[in-house]
């Protein structure tokens, strides 16, 4: 086996080494056999390439051609020519693949079911950084940068496992790119012949002096890697290392409850749920409560407002204790009633933060969660996550008059100073908003409920999922603009408005109470998710108001001008498109397993869309053989002239910047090039002594054009003619339309045949790779000459 296979089989293996660190993410794991598979091919490709030998850069085209007939062949073979070849609905179905993948897995937790999307993701991410392996280390024989693809493979996998095995797949993958390197090595030490070691022993290169390179080389790799190991661990200021499983996840010593939270924005799925076209059931829940429209499922509350973004706070976290503390600034004065509430989870629902109704006094569960004291909820640690979770929570129902509410003492200092705070980039029209909606209110009480009025009713603000989300201080103001948006606008703009008037606020996360069943449970579906602001008012505690208009319920306190009536709670909930009909039993998604609601459309699958060849059973090697001659046969040679003479269009009739006289000219003379190579391409060969009127003269006239385009011709030339004699160039502004209605022109009047040649072979571009051919060939003499004569000298 020659050093160049050996090289190409070691970047195979370290890029699948690499790849193992992917394994943590998806259930099952059967997508890296097949992406192995895919990268062996492409190593082929790549070393009887190298064989030919082709060019370098030839070399990386091939591959990435073979490449993409491989990922047709494996995920789009119904879409494809002849089950082959790409065609304009074969990228369009990659596009909705990516599309879905993304979507699963801003949807999905850590271990995410293989879909389809995911699957592309995976397999098509895995044989891009084997390409650029292999281009580096074999092609361009340069191991040591090889590493930056294998090292970002490996960060995306750490940067999301949660898993306590990820220094396992770290070994991996530096085995692999210390592999490699050691190949490149010896393939370099034997281009130089002979080692030459110690004459007096009379060592041969294949005795143990010629190893002798080799084991150095293999004590130092390894040597390395346990410093790169040991290390962190030794040093305490560096945090965040590859061992860091010995510890909880949370930054705490197993068992001590202790450590500190910092969680991922939970509003990244929050839009995608809401325009889900199903509403895929979440949660079931029970509750002995009389108002389940005060049943808000709170996941977290969002606290923190730098300017980019809400998002929560760095948190100490604790043991769950048996009995919550009393929540913050509730007084014994203010009616409370206790609910219990029963919980399931569906076994496809997982997320780190545990829905529950807000404030909880007592939660009973199973696994590995903790509690975040000021921010009253659980979050999971150790992968820990809701998925298929059963467990009973004790809520308090807070039931404060309005006049507790007016009557509310000033908050304490720390609170205030807290959850008041607005970065320096919030515009001034949030402000003055604020102002100018709560005029002539007596309290912060008053002020609260004109805001949310605002913009639930008198504002004139619109509901729309497909307004682009964002939580910016630009987003809140284009928001207050425009006056469309979902319940991320309306909760992060009245939060920011309640805190510049002096009101403590923040956002709250979770689900809208659900839809009634018929056998006396809640169904919380995706499309229930929901975001609404909490105010807190001292003796009451954080208050949950509602601004967001035909979405949730506005609460009894927030109603000062009407009574609350007595209704019933079926009544009272809000409709989400579902049926009113009570369904006799329990629905598809809970009594379905996880593998058939991924299977079966009936259990809450989305039906897999046409022309997805992903579910075969495996990819007939056949197939793949022909498809990698077909590609150098078919695709290689007669696309490369129509592709090299469109990108050169491309880039010469692209916008030039007309600031001064040297872009002015750059756009003359690129569109007067172009114009010649048009003409070139439908069989009139330019004349070098003529002059730009009489080469538009001898376009218009051989071919064909008519007047308005001869025009067109003419206007290129005289702007040629203005650019090479005025003392100061002008700018041209249509002279590229001018070249396109010329080309257009010469295509219409010119025979089939030579618009044919015109695209597939155009001269201008063949007799310009022939004359690069040429020099190339010519260059390898001159450098001859060259180091002759340095010598000589």
């Amino acid at each position: 086996m020659s050093g160049r296979v050996r090289l190409a089989l070691c970047a195979a293996l370290a890029t699948l080494a690499a790849s193992c660190a992917l394994l943590p993410l998806v259930d099952p794991a059967t997508w890296l056999l097949q992406a192995a598979l895919l990268v062996v091919v492409q190593s082929a490709v790549g070393t009887a390439a190298r064989r030919v030998p082709l060019a370098r850069p030839v070399t990386v085209f091939v591959q990435a051609v073979i490449s993409l007939l491989l990922l047709t062949v494996a995920f789009a073979r119904d879409a494809a020519v002849a089950g082959i070849f790409p065609s304009p609905q074969v990228f369009a179905h990659f596009g909705a693949l990516l599309a879905e993948g993304s979507q699963d897995v801003s949807r999905f937790a850590i271990p995410a079911p293989l879909t389809d999307g995911i699957r592309l993701m995976l397999v098509g991410g895995v044989l891009a950084i084997g390409l650029l392996v292999d281009a580096l280390a074999v092609t361009y024989r340069s191991a040591a940068p090889a590493g930056l693809p294998l090292l970002a493979l490996y960060s995306v996998a750490a940067g999301l496992s949660q898993g306590g095995a990820r220094w396992l797949w770290f070994l991996c993958a530096a085995a692999g790119y210390l592999l490699l390197l050691l190949t490149e090595g010896r393939e370099r030490l034997s281009q130089w012949g002979r080692v030459f070691t110690d004459r007096t022993a009379g060592r041969r290169p294949g005795g143990p002096g010629g190893a002798a390179p080799v084991r150095t080389g293999r004590r130092i790799g390894a040597l390395a890697l346990g410093i790169s190991l040991i290390v962190p661990l030794a040093l305490p200021s560096m945090s965040g290392g590859l061992l860091d499983a010995a510890r909880d996840d949370d930054g705490g010593s197993r068992g001590n409850g202790g450590g500190t939270v910092s969680a991922v924005n939970p509003l990244v799925a929050l839009q995608d749920s809401l325009n889900q076209p199903e509403n895929r059931t979440a949660l079931v829940y029970s509750t002995d409560s009389e108002e389940a429209q005060e049943q808000y499922m709170r996941i977290v509350a969002l606290d923190k407002f730098d300017g980019s973004a809400w998002k929560p706070s760095e948190r100490r976290i604790t043991d769950i204790p048996d009995r919550m503390p009393t929540p913050k600034g509730l007084a014994p004065d203010v009616r409370t009633r206790t609910v219990r509430t029963t919980v399931s989870a569906s076994d496809w629902y997982a997320q780190d933060w545990l829905p529950m109704p807000f404030p909880a006094d007592r939660v009973r569960l199973k696994g590995k969660w903790r509690f975040e004291p000021e921010g009253r909820t659980l979050v999971g640690y150790q992968g820990q996550t809701t998925r298929g979770a059963h467990y009973q929570v004790d809520s308090l129902l807070v039931e404060p008059t309005e006049q507790q509410l007016r009557s509310a003492p000033e908050p304490p200092a720390g609170l205030k100073r807290e959850y008041t705070d607005v970065p320096e980039s919030l515009p001034d029209v949030v402000r003055k908003t604020a102002r100018k909606v709560t005029r002539g209110a007596r309290d912060d009480y008053d002020r609260a409920v004109q805001l949310q009025d605002w913009f639930a009713e008198d504002g004139g603000f619109t509901y729309d999922t497909e307004v682009r989300a964002g939580s910016g201080t630009a987003a809140i103001a284009n928001f207050l603009e425009q006056k469309e948006g979902f319940c991320i606008h309306f909760s992060f703009a009245m939060a920011s408005m309640a805190r510049t008037l002096g009101i403590p606020a923040r956002v709250a996360v979770g689900f809208t109470p659900g839809t009634a069943r018929g056998d006396g449970k809640m169904e919380v579906g995706l499309q229930d998710a929901h975001a609404w602001p909490e105010l807190y008012f001292e003796g009451v505690g954080w208050t949950r108001f509602e601004p967001t208009p035909t979405r949730g319920t506005t609460p009894s306190y927030a109603q000062p001008d009407s009574p609350t009536p007595d209704r019933n709670p079926s009544e009272q909930l809000p409709d989400r498109g579902q049926s009113a009909t009570p369904s006799p039993g329990p629905s598809a998604s809970d009594s379905c397993s996880a593998e058939e609601r991924r299977t079966d459309p009936a259990c809450g699958a989305a039906v897999p869309s046409a022309g997805n060849g992903g579910d075969d059973a495996g990819i007939p090697v056949g197939t793949v053989l022909a498809a990698s001659a077909a590609a150098l046969l078919v695709l290689l040679v007669p696309l490369l002239p129509m592709l090299l003479r469109r990108r050169q269009r491309n880039r010469r009739l692209r916008p030039h910047p007309q600031d001064g006289p040297a872009g002015a000219a750059a756009g003359v003379l690129d569109a007067w090039r172009e114009l010649l190579d048009t003409g070139w391409d439908h069989g009139i060969v330019p004349q070098d002594a003529a002059t730009p009127r009489t080469a538009a003269d001898r376009l218009a006239r051989i071919g064909e054009l008519k007047p308005a385009e001869a025009e067109a011709a003419h206007r290129v030339a005289l702007a040629v003619e203005q650019v090479l004699y005025a003392p100061e160039p002008r700018p041209a502004p249509g002279v590229t339309e001018d070249v396109r209605r010329v080309h257009a022109g010469l295509r219409e009047a010119a025979p089939r045949r030579l618009r044919l040649r015109a695209v597939l072979l155009p001269p201008s571009t063949l007799r310009r790779l022939a004359d690069a051919l040429r020099r190339a060939a010519g260059r390898p003499g001159r450098w001859a000459v060259a180091l002759r004569m340095r010598f000589a000298r």
